[in-house]
Parts: C-alpha cells; sequence; structure tokens
C-alpha cells in the first residue's frame, strides 16, 4: 500500500513518533538497555536497537524527525493548480480527440509539453490521484466500425449461428443428472433393486 504523506504520517503523527524516540534517548543517557527501552516505550526490538545506534552516532539531534519522507514533487504548487485546469479541460482540448479519457500515459505526455518535466507513467498516475483524479483505460473501438452493420449483424446472422439452445422442459437443477419428467430416472442404477425385492 502506498501512503501520500510519508508513510501515512500526519504532522502530529510524526511529531508523537519524535516524542517517542527523544524518551528512549533520555533512557540511553540512563545507561537502560535497548531491550528494556523497548518495553518501557512499547515499541519494536529492532527500532530500540537502532535508536539507540543513531542516539550513540549523533546525539539526541539523531534521533529528530526529518519531515514526511518520499520524492519532492517536480512541479511547484502553481504548476499542480495549471496542470488540474488542463485536466478539467479534457484531453480533447489537448490533442486527443479519439476519446475523453485521461489515461496516465496521456497525463505524463501534458506533463512533459506543457512544463517540460519528465514524469513516468506511474509517477503521472500517483500525481492525478493526489489532485484528486484517476487515470482511465480508453475503451479499445476499431475507427472504422460501423455500428448499423454490427447491429444487423447481431439480429440475422448471430441467431442463426447460435442455435435455439436447450429446450426448457430439459432442464435439472442437478449439475450431475439430467432432469427426467417424474423425478426418477427410467434406466438408472438400481432401477431394477425394487423389483428384486418384491
Amino acid at each position: 500500500m502506498r501512503y501520500a504523506d510519508g508513510g501515512g504520517l500526519t504532522p502530529a503523527g510524526r511529531q508523537r513518533r519524535e516524542t517517542v524516540r527523544i524518551q528512549a534517548a533520555e533512557l540511553f543517557e540512563q545507561n537502560i538497555k535497548p531491550p528494556d527501552v523497548a518495553r518501557r516505550l512499547r515499541v519494536s526490538p529492532k527500532s530500540a536497537y537502532q535508536w539507540d545506534q543513531l542516539w550513540r552516532d549523533g546525539g539526541v539531534q539523531a534521533l529528530a524527525s526529518r519531515g514526511p519522507s518520499g520524492s519532492r514533487c517536480r512541479l511547484s504548487p502553481r504548476c499542480l493548480e495549471k496542470l488540474a485546469a488542463y485536466l478539467d479541460e479534457g484531453p480533447a482540448a489537448h490533442g486527443w480527440v479519439e476519446d475523453q479519457v485521461w489515461t496516465a500515459a496521456r497525463v505524463a505526455t501534458l506533463i512533459g509539453r506543457k512544463f517540460h518535466v519528465a514524469y513516468s507513467v506511474s509517477g503521472a498516475t500517483r500525481l492525478m490521484h493526489r489532485l484528486g483524479f484517476s487515470p482511465q483505460i480508453p475503451a479499445r473501438r476499431v475507427a472504422e466500425r460501423d455500428e448499423q452493420a454490427v447491429t444487423v449483424w447481431k439480429e440475422a446472422t448471430w441467431a442463426e449461428v447460435k442455435g435455439p439452445g436447450r429446450p426448457a422442459e430439459a432442464t435439472s437443477a442437478s449439475r450431475t443428472k439430467p432432469g427426467s419428467r417424474d423425478g426418477r430416472p427410467k434406466d438408472g442404477p438400481g432401477v431394477g433393486a425394487a423389483a428384486l425385492r418384491s
């Protein structure tokens, strides 16, 4: 799962985590071992050992929050506003007239044309989600498709090719046995057993 902002943490969440790391540093200063720190602060031993190493190498400052993780957006806030406006105009306004669908590939191309910044298809997808858009898949249809000919074929030719199907009375709810008129097969196993017993 991908999170929009630094592992899904809000600024308040990052602050809470930083507070826990600072508490860990105070415990390390009191010569408390990482497993005991992990138990007291209810964190994993692995985290406690990592924080201990960071604290030894760089002190309390090494445990301070570095802000949201992930790469920074290569478009400025103003460019993002312009991009959202371009997307609202629709694909036809930017040269894609065959359908009115914004694909991630088209958005990546649009960003390159308008802002001279290269985005991958997956990067364009994440950027679209950030702006509140979702990429879509265009319907693949032949440009020369004749809808009237398709309708005529479905009504005339397909009806002949398809055939009549099974009659309604021959259907059965069982997956293993076909239906019979009185509910019991006439020639199935055990048919003669009743006659032998009498």
